[in-house]
């Protein structure tokens, strides 16, 4: 089984922000693959499915962004899921709105939701969709801009970057990560 786990706070005060641009991906798999997200477990919400015969899970952690660790950990032990098979969808401050970077593995670069996801898998190595969001014109504090919504001329380019997330996740059931790596890193067609 996949797994795809995207990043966010829960809650309508938080819905659509910047820093929920993981739970947009989520959703927008949702809404592809016709999963339900109606299942909860380990401070998760969650939805199960097949896309072809690859069976799936959309996870959504319920805890605030900096204890995502504490709900998806216990989730992917208790569905025996190896870290090999889960994909983490996120914001990120340092790619400009429009560009998607998949890795691997790597550090968190100052990413809370990413320390405490490494700090529960015990490890760095783990598949990654970042997800840019820019960073703030001007002297707006970085907490008002990742806790604030997207404008309506981000939100035509934010169409695009998650269709572009997708597409990569759908990638990740049939082709090897590189392939994926290699198709979908970079500046999302405008």
């Amino acid at each position: 089984m996949k797994v795809f786990i995207g990043l966010g706070n829960p809650g309508p005060k938080y819905e659509n922000t910047r820093h929920n641009i993981g739970f947009i991906g989520i959703m927008d798999l949702a809404r592809e693959w016709n999963i339900d997200m109606n299942q909860s477990k380990f401070k998760c919400i969650y939805g199960t499915g097949f896309v072809g015969t690859e069976k799936v899970m959309l996870v959504m952690p319920q805890t605030f962004m900096n204890l995502s660790g504490e709900g998806a950990r216990p989730l992917i032990d208790y569905f025996n899921v190896e870290l090999e098979d889960v994909v983490v969808l996120y914001d990120d401050l340092d790619l400009p709105l429009g560009r998607v970077r998949l890795r691997q593995k790597g550090s968190a670069g100052g990413h809370n939701g990413i320390k405490s996801l490494t700090q529960h898998f015990g490890t760095e190595k783990y598949k990654r969709v970042r997800m840019g969001i820019g960073r703030p014109d001007g002297r707006m504090p970085v907490v008002n801009w990742v806790l604030g919504r997207f404008t309506d001329e981000e939100k035509v380019l934010l169409e695009k970057v998650v269709k572009h997330t997708t597409n990569a996740c759908e990638g990740f059931l049939n082709e090897s990560f590189i392939d994926v790596m290699n198709k979908y890193n970079g500046d999302v067609d405008v």
